[in-house]
């Protein structure tokens, strides 16, 4: 269906084992992550493969992306000849993204933003919408936006302790609400996978392997529980190859994302009893 010849080259260091010097978690799944795993006859390293077949499984994988939009086509023809289309929210969107090729890995892992950078398309059918329709959003968007999207759309309450906010402005207003994030956050536990093990490759153990990153339009930067952090300057460096942690010149900056990301895990850490108050009468809750 797609020729790989016309299909996007791997943004990828020259070799993979020039990719293995960034880190330790990265040079561990350089050499695991087996292409078996993902082909029917895969031999050999995910790491191994060559440009022309990057490029073929990238064909491959756009085939399978028609497919799904072929199904979708199927249950909106359904909604249009039942008459639920017009009043029907639809939320596009998947649970995690593909490396497929990029730094030499294949899957969903580590923490480059090829695994993370999910789609999200949202259709709203009422006019209120009819405005922005068409449009692209793009400010920094999470998972948790989901659920408060969905539950403001019917008219119900969104729980005090939901950490997501409702996507709705964007569509029926056509902008960011005041005060909506500046930043994007995610995390990686890597630890005694099934079919693997990068703690014991890492050095980090049981109990200490895992990740979290920050991440807005200038800088990434990437905590680890027992291991070396990374930063990276995402203008200079977009895609990710220049480790600049140790860097002196970056020191100040990177400890200003790193007290943003203590911040952020602070707020967030167990809100099952924010917006609630002791009192002799039992809980009582707060605006």
């Amino acid at each position: 269906m797609y020729n790989p010849a016309d299909c996007p080259d791997p943004v990828r260091a020259p070799s993979a084992q020039d990719e293995a010097e960034q880190h330790p978690l990265l040079s561990f799944y350089l050499q695991d992550v087996k292409q078996e795993k993902f082909f029917r006859h895969g031999k050999g390293l995910g790491s191994d493969m060559s440009l022309d077949e990057v490029r073929q499984m990238r064909a491959t994988y756009y085939g399978l992306m028609t497919e799904v939009d072929a199904q979708l086509g199927r249950v909106f023809d359904f909604l249009e000849e039942t008459g639920q289309w017009d009043d029907t929210l639809i939320i596009f969107t998947s649970d995690h993204a593909e490396q497929l090729g990029d730094h030499h890995l294949l899957g969903k892992l580590g923490y480059f933003d090829q695994s993370y950078h999910i789609p999200m398309i949202v259709v709203d059918p009422r006019p209120e919408a009819d405005a922005t329709r068409g449009t692209q959003v793009s400010h920094f968007t999470e998972t948790i936006d989901t659920m408060p999207t969905i539950l403001e759309w019917l008219g119900l309450p969104v729980p005090r302790t939901c950490d997501g906010a409702s996507l709705l402005p964007f569509l029926t207003q056509g902008h960011a609400p005041q005060g909506w994030r500046t930043e994007v956050h995610y995390e990686y536990d890597f630890r005694d996978i099934f079919y693997s093990k990068p703690q014991d490759y890492v050095g980090t153990g049981l109990d200490d392997s895992s990740l979290a990153v920050i991440q807005d339009e200038h800088f990434k930067y990437v905590h680890f529980t027992n291991a070396p952090p990374l930063f990276f300057d995402l203008k200079k460096d977009p895609g990710q190859f220049n480790n600049v942690a140790q860097d002196p010149a970056h020191q100040t900056t990177l400890l200003t994302y790193a007290q943003k990301m203590l911040s952020w895990r602070m707020r967030y850490m167990d809100r099952t009893l924010t917006g609630y108050a002791a009192s002799p009468d039992g809980l009582q809750i707060k605006a």
